[in-house]
């Protein structure tokens, strides 16, 4: 193996786990709550996305005219990609090894449109095969319980960020009329 390719691998492993806390982060300080000035994010999030997707039956999409308020705009992608590349990029300047670079963009690239698919089927259910699987019904429970409670769970893709900051709920604290069907856990407190 070449130091490039090792090096892809290192920062496509360093970027899955930082992408993480870039999304938690972003998620928490940025899409939650006004920078200064800056009100963009909260506004097309926590007003406009969390208003249209509760945590009941509305979870999923109801009304056709809401749809384009489940992802967010199409240039985030590319805006929030390079923003997350800045550490890599200032690593691999200092080091020269750029594979750590393309690593991390392939990481952070790859997260970018997984973070959009997988919340789009979470809020637009059709019985896709992506929605089988134990993993995205795990993750679904996970995003569901963040439309409850707006102070919890800020991942979508890897709660590893919400394991390790402490905001992880893996069941309501207290009974909900939550959405029903195939891909929905039971995120119901358990019996004592």
């Amino acid at each position: 193996m070449t130091i490039f390719l090792i090096c892809c691998l290192i920062g496509l492993s360093i970027g899955i786990v930082f992408a993480s806390f870039f999304e938690w982060t972003l998620h928490k300080y940025v899409m939650h709550r006004p920078v200064w000035k800056f009100r963009y994010a909260f506004q097309a999030h926590a007003v406009v996305h969390h208003q249209v997707f509760k945590a009941d039956e509305s979870y999923h999409l109801l009304d056709e005219k809401d749809k384009m308020t489940i992802p967010m705009a199409w240039w985030n992608g590319a805006v929030l990609v390079m923003i997350g590349m800045i550490p890599f990029s200032i690593v691999s300047i200092v080091t020269g090894y750029w594979g750590l670079t393309a690593g991390g963009f392939i990481a952070f690239s790859w997260y970018y449109c997984f973070y959009e698919y997988i919340h789009w089927c979470m809020h637009l259910p059709k019985a896709r095969r992506i929605e089988k699987p134990y993993w995205f019904r795990k993750l679904n429970g996970h995003h569901l319980l963040h439309h409850r409670y707006m102070h919890k769970n800020f991942n979508v893709v890897l709660p590893l960020a919400d394991l390790l900051l402490g905001t992880l709920l893996l069941r309501s604290k207290k009974p909900f009329m939550q959405p029903s069907g195939p891909s929905v856990p039971d995120v119901q407190p358990l019996e004592a």
